[in-house]
């Protein structure tokens, strides 16, 4: 058994796939958290078989009260986690002047909201120990906007924000808090590959002294 968890929100096939491997042949116990039942079952036996300890929990990161069920479920079988990864994100094409404000709320649900949610759930945990660490999926839409992915733009955005607010403020209770601002798109053996990606989470787990990294 590992001595160390990391849970991961939003957990799919690609980068989510790529720190999990990284942190799980480190000696951590992966959690993946995702709504789709199907794909996290799949996503544990394509992990397991390459001898990682993992398991998965389903939930909706745009719902609190389905994070805080999921959250519930991890301490008690796993205990507290001792990195928490926010990975899920809207993803699609569209104007701004095309959005809906309705629409622009459900994604900022999922884009930033669900970030705050996860946090949430292990901040009093990490203050209790004094330790821990959050780190956060950015993107490259968040220093260069692109008017046909607005709503991601403005998600991401937000959530760089959130991550330099909520750094600054945990900091001296011995939580960092970073994000890893993947500037370009994520593609197997590519620079932007997951597990290449993987390798930044990683080094900003272990030296603790950036908000923020741009990996492009």
């Amino acid at each position: 058994m590992s001595n160390k968890t990391i849970a991961i929100v939003g957990a799919g096939p690609g980068v989510s796939s790529g720190i999990a491997r990284k942190f799980g042949s480190n000696g951590f116990k992966v959690i993946l958290i995702a709504r789709n039942e199907k794909s996290l079952a799949e996503q544990v036996r394509t992990l397991e078989a390459q001898n990682i300890e993992v398991y998965g929990i389903t939930a909706d990161a745009a719902a609190p009260a389905s994070l805080q069920k999921a959250f519930d479920h991890l301490k008690r079988d796993y205990g507290i986690p001792d990195v928490l990864v926010y990975n899920a994100a809207v993803i699609k094409p569209g104007t701004a002047s095309m959005l809906r404000e309705a629409e622009l709320l459900e994604d900022l649900n999922v884009n930033v909201v669900g970030a705050l949610s996860s946090a949430l759930q292990v901040i009093p945990d990490f203050v209790e120990r004094k330790s821990g660490t959050i780190l956060i999926t950015g993107g490259g839409f968040a220093l260069h906007p692109s008017y046909e992915m607005a709503s991601l733009s403005i998600g991401k955005a937000a959530l760089r924000s959130l991550a330099y607010t909520l750094g600054d403020e945990l900091a001296p209770f011995g939580i960092h808090v970073g994000t890893i601002t993947i500037a370009g798109t994520v593609a197997a053996n590519t620079n932007f590959d997951p597990d290449r990606i993987a390798e930044a989470y990683w080094d900003m787990y272990e030296k603790r002294n950036e908000r923020e990294f741009i990996y492009q």
